[in-house]
């Protein structure tokens, strides 16, 4: 199970400790001195690092030259109402951006099949399957 801690007590910074290692988030705006990334911007970064290692760990295993992977993503918000191919009743949608180049000496087929790996990471099942919350009752 992956867990992380985060403690927020200046501003609107935060300090995330996930095992032994130790990262920043905050705003840049709203009180927020804008001294690290926004949680979106991490919530891509997490994305865009699991889809290149996924794709990395896979080319490693087919013994293909995979030199370098870069993925650029953005996120935008909608409201769902207004969202041309969305049909349900939640209030927001997203949509994130992609741009994900494969840089090796690989030809069309295996380029083809990275991109289709790299959709397979963890994190963007986790983006684009059903998420429950589970929180404990709190007692006044």
């Amino acid at each position: 199970m992956d867990k992380v801690q985060v403690v927020l007590d200046n501003n609107y910074r935060t300090t995330i400790n996930a095992r032994h290692h130790e990262f920043y988030s905050d705003s840049p705006n709203e009180g927020g001195k804008d001294t690290a990334s926004t949680p979106e911007e991490v919530l891509l970064g997490a994305l865009g690092s699991c889809m290149a290692m996924t794709a990395k760990m896979y080319a490693n295993r087919k013994g293909w030259q995979l030199d370098r992977v870069e993925v650029t993503l953005s996120l935008q918000r909608f409201n769902g109402k207004d969202y041309a191919t969305y049909n349900g009743d939640a209030t927001f949608v997203h949509e994130v951006t992609e741009d994900i180049r494969f840089v090796g000496d690989l030809d069309a087929d295996q380029l083809a099949r990275l991109k289709e790996i790299s959709h397979k990471c963890p994190v963007r099942r986790v983006l684009a399957n059903p998420v429950f919350f589970v929180e404990p009752v709190l007692e006044g």
